[in-house]
């Protein structure tokens, strides 16, 4: 197994990205109910989202970012990650336009869910399929 493969076999992480308090704390308690073997992190800045990709499989980027990014649109976020050579964790918006959904679909994303679908199985089945992307990208690498 190369280093590669094992760095991304190891990758279990959902990180919700640039969320304020009451918003993590909604996303948290769904993720959880989805993915219980999940590792969760709260990514509030660039600094924190470099230090913490390596471990991550799945991105749940706020639309408007709260904290210290580059730039405060999400959809800007989420089109670097997916332009990292080293297999990108896979990214979803959460918002609730479509126009959001779609740009950030345009920049690299898979498709997100927002906050008012929390409790849909919509949302549930997008969220597990993320995560089982990356499961089986980390397989075939």
């Amino acid at each position: 197994m190369s280093s590669r493969e094992s760095s991304s076999s190891c990758r279990n992480g959902v990180a919700l990205v640039g969320h304020c308090g009451p918003d993590s704390w909604m996303l948290k308690s769904m993720v959880k109910r989805n993915l219980p073997d999940a590792k969760i992190v709260l990514i509030n800045s660039e600094n924190d989202l470099k230090k913490h990709l390596p471990s991550l499989r799945v991105l749940l980027v706020n639309r408007i970012l709260d904290g210290r990014f580059e730039s405060e649109q999400g959809v800007d976020l989420i089109r670097t990650v997916a332009a990292q050579p080293e297999s990108p964790p896979v990214s979803m918006l959460i918002s609730n336009f479509a126009d959001a959904q779609q740009a950030a679909e345009a920049a690299g994303a898979k498709r997100g869910f927002g906050k008012s679908e929390l409790n849909s199985p919509a949302a549930s089945e997008r969220l597990q399929s993320a995560f089982t992307q990356r499961e089986m990208w980390s397989r075939v690498e």
